[in-house]
């Protein structure tokens, strides 16, 4: 195994939720209110499709709003990595990666560990633009069960609801994750933040027409199958885990274009976006925000 390199799941295809327009000469992250399931491939008009998105548009009558997965493997934190994220615009490439507590960050060229006080409380994201960003693998289909389609959000709502679906239905099954047949559920809420305007967040359930009794029951028969089998999803756990630890980051260089494209963008007129930006939804800078709410006061005055 090449040293410095993160082994990741295998890739064969991505999940959004948006896609990336030109406007006024700059490419930008546009939302979307439903899923796309992409190949690895871009044309000039974006990613193109994987039959996947055809097959169960048609099932959902147009809008993609679910999708059938399964997960790779029982432990969450492999299936769903997140993470306090800066990268460089102009390269592309990771610069700093931390949990809340311990950090790494380039430095000099140099790779050093350091403290990590959130986004909030750290001098450097604060300046970099640092937030959180995770990503999910999924299995799609049953013609590749060890590849996974990826899903990329820097969305606190999408980040939070994954991890605690993961640890309780992991928690519900006796670790079983890895056997369960779930679907991933796109919502949407309104905040004061978004000037109640729809944000869209993912969530992950059960299929439905089935419970959660139901989905334990099934998960267990699998388990059972595949042990029967010699299938060791243990193993198959233990070396993710190695495989993630091999590197400093664990994007590639030639994912990382395309990472800040669409979840760092460079602001615009030097202000940061802040609404949900991490499923493909292009945040609004606060110079829009500001034009709205006095919009909005000018209509309510007398």
């Amino acid at each position: 195994m090449l040293k410095g390199l993160a082994i990741t799941p295998p890739v064969i295809g991505r999940i959004s939720i948006g896609r990336i327009v030109e406007k006024d000469g700059k490419r930008l992250p546009q939302r979307d209110d439903q899923f796309s399931i992409t190949t690895q491939i871009q044309n000039r008009d974006g990613w193109i499709l994987h039959p996947f998105d055809e097959a169960l548009r048609k099932a959902s009558n147009g809008k993609l709003r679910s999708i059938p997965v399964r997960l790779l493997f029982n432990d969450p934190d492999l299936n769903l990595r997140a993470e306090y994220s800066v990268f460089d615009r102009a390269t592309g490439r990771p610069v700093c990666v931390g949990n809340g507590d311990a950090c790494k960050r380039v430095v000099g060229g140099v790779v050093e560990a350091l403290p990590c006080p959130s986004p909030d409380g750290c001098q450097f994201g604060h300046a970099n633009g640092c937030k959180p960003y995770g990503r999910l693998n999924v299995v799609i289909g049953p013609e590749d069960e060890l590849g996974s389609f990826i899903f990329r959000t820097t969305s606190y709502n999408s980040i939070r609801t994954l991890a605690a679906r993961l640890h309780y239905f992991s928690a519900v099954s006796g670790g079983l994750l890895a056997s369960m047949p779930l679907e991933l559920k796109l919502r949407g809420k309104s905040t004061t933040q978004s000037y109640r305007s729809a944000i869209y967040y993912v969530d992950l359930l059960v299929r439905p027409g089935t419970t959660l009794e139901e989905t334990i029951v099934e998960a267990r028969e699998l388990d059972g199958q595949r042990k029967a089998s010699g299938f060791d999803q243990a193993a198959l756990d233990q070396a993710a885990r190695v495989g993630f630890s091999n590197g400093s980051f664990e994007e590639s260089f030639e994912d990382v274009s395309a990472v800040t494209e669409e979840f760092y963008p460079e602001p615009e007129d030097g202000i940061e976006g802040e609404a949900e930006s991490g499923n493909g939804t292009a945040g609004n800078s606060l110079k829009d925000k500001l034009t709205r709410k006095a919009g909005s006061l000018k209509e309510d005055a007398p």
